[in-house]
C-alpha cells in the first residue's frame, strides 16, 4: 500500500494578505462557539451564490476539544488574532480555516466524493512530534516504526466509523498539534480529545454533500472573534 498521508487535499497555506475565503472554495463548514472555553457549539453549511454565500440546510450541533478552542495552524488569513494557540496535548479544537481532505471509515466503501480511506487494524495517526510520520495518517505494516505514540483509527466503538480529516497543521510543525478530524460524537456532552464531532446522521450528512471539486472549507471558531473577523475574512452572516 501507498503511504497513506491524511493529506489528500491542497496543503498549500496561503500568504497573510490573503485576507479572504479563496475564490476557488465553494463550500464552507462554519463552527462556533459560545467562547474559547465551551465544548458545545454549532455547524452550518454554506455554498457559494454568485459573489456571496447562502446557508444550506439547518445547523446542527456539535461538541469539540475538551478543554475548548485555540487558534491553529491553516490557512493564514490576517495579521495572527489575539486569544489562545493550539498545541499538542492541549485538548483544545483547532480555530481558523482549514481545509477538509480524505474521509475514512470502517466499511470499505462511502457515499462520498471525497477521497476515502478504509480503515484497518493497521492503520495508524502519528501523534508523536518526533516521527517523521507526525500528523500522517499510516499503514503501520509498510514502515519501520519511528513513533512511540499515535491513535488507532480502527477502534472498538464506532467514533471513526465514519470521519473526516481536517488539514490543521500542514505541512506539520512538530508541536503544534496532530490528528484533527470530524467524526461521529459518543454523546451531545462527551467532548473529544481536540476534534469536531457529531450525530452519526450530520456525519454522513458531510460525507455527501462535500464535493473535493469546490475545495471545501471548515471555518471554525467562537462568535465574537467570527463576527470580530467576518468582514476582513469575507465570511458570511451567521
Amino acid at each position: 500500500m501507498q503511504r497513506l498521508l491524511a493529506l489528500a487535499l491542497s496543503t498549500l497555506l496561503l500568504s497573510p494578505c490573503n485576507a479572504q475565503i479563496p475564490v476557488s472554495t465553494s463550500q464552507l463548514l462554519v463552527v462556533t462557539t459560545a467562547n474559547w472555553s465551551e465544548i458545545h457549539g454549532t455547524a452550518q453549511r454554506y455554498e457559494r451564490d454568485g459573489k456571496g454565500f447562502s446557508k444550506v440546510g439547518a445547523p446542527f450541533p456539535i461538541v469539540v476539544g475538551r478543554t475548548g478552542l485555540a487558534w491553529g495552524r491553516g490557512l493564514a488569513p490576517g495579521a495572527s488574532p489575539e486569544g489562545p494557540s493550539k498545541h499538542e496535548g492541549d485538548g483544545k479544537s483547532p480555530a481558523g480555516l482549514f481545509y477538509l481532505g480524505t474521509a475514512f471509515g470502517y466499511e470499505a466503501a462511502a457515499t462520498t466524493r471525497l477521497p476515502y480511506l478504509p480503515l484497518t487494524a493497521s492503520i495508524e495517526c502519528v501523534d508523536d512530534a518526533a516521527s517523521a510520520h507526525y500528523n500522517e495518517l499510516v499503514d503501520s505494516r509498510q514502515y519501520s516504526r519511528d513513533w512511540h505514540s499515535s491513535e488507532q483509527m480502527r477502534r472498538s466503538d464506532e467514533l471513526y466509523h465514519y470521519g473526516i480529516v481536517v488539514n490543521h497543521n500542514t505541512p506539520p510543525v512538530p508541536g503544534l498539534g496532530s490528528c484533527v478530524f470530524l467524526h461521529i460524537w459518543r454523546n451531545a456532552d462527551s467532548a473529544t480529545v481536540g476534534c469536531t464531532a457529531m450525530e452519526q446522521a450530520n456525519m454522513m450528512l458531510l460525507l455527501q454533500w462535500l464535493d473535493p471539486r469546490k475545495q471545501p472549507l471548515l471555518v471554525q471558531m467562537p462568535q465574537a472573534q467570527y463576527q470580530a473577523n467576518r468582514s476582513s475574512w469575507d465570511l458570511p452572516p451567521l
